[in-house]
């Protein structure tokens, strides 16, 4: 089984939703996730904010942060994950930025990436990574982090309430 079918599995089972935010993706994330049989059921939606300004005006990352570090960060990819979580109102936000090529953008080498997952609880994880490879690569790798991110943080969230349910240890 894929990963994003094990991940439309997991949302579908506990009844939550999931929506994407994606610049270097440019909707790979998307259309990962809808290949997934059942994918209506726990996919919502995505923005791909390819624009800084997009980012900014569409997701609501700080202008400052932008300003001051760029849109390849991971502070970054972490408020994309929590503004798109907001605009679709899913349960989970996902987002990815970063450099595919063919040139460095903002000062940042080709294959510097961020991806990050906001989860329900308000309590977001960004995960910086260094691809190599060409633009497609990069590309496909960054897809691939961001839905195992996004698995393991499912995984450990159920992990979780299922302690709290049992009562503890």
């Amino acid at each position: 089984m894929k990963e994003a079918a094990r991940i439309m599995q997991l949302l579908t089972d506990r009844d939550q939703t999931v929506a994407a935010a994606e610049s270097l993706t440019g909707g790979l994330v998307a259309a990962e996730l809808t290949e997934a049989p059942g994918a209506s059921a726990g996919f919502l939606g995505s923005v791909t904010a390819y624009a800084t300004d997009v980012k900014q005006k569409v997701l609501g990352v700080d202008g400052t942060v932008l300003a001051e570090r760029g849109a390849v960060d991971g502070e970054v990819a972490r408020q994309m994950a929590a503004g798109v979580r907001r605009l679709m109102g899913a349960d989970w936000g996902v987002a990815t930025t970063g450099v595919a090529g063919p040139e460095p953008q903002d000062g940042k080498p080709v294959g510097t990436v961020h991806v990050a997952v906001e989860g329900p609880d308000g309590t977001g994880k960004s995960v910086a990574l260094r691809l190599n490879g060409g633009r497609e690569e990069i590309r496909r790798e960054s897809v691939r982090s961001v839905l195992d991110l996004l698995a393991g943080e499912l995984r450990e969230d159920a992990r979780a309430q299922d302690t709290e349910q049992n009562g503890g240890n």
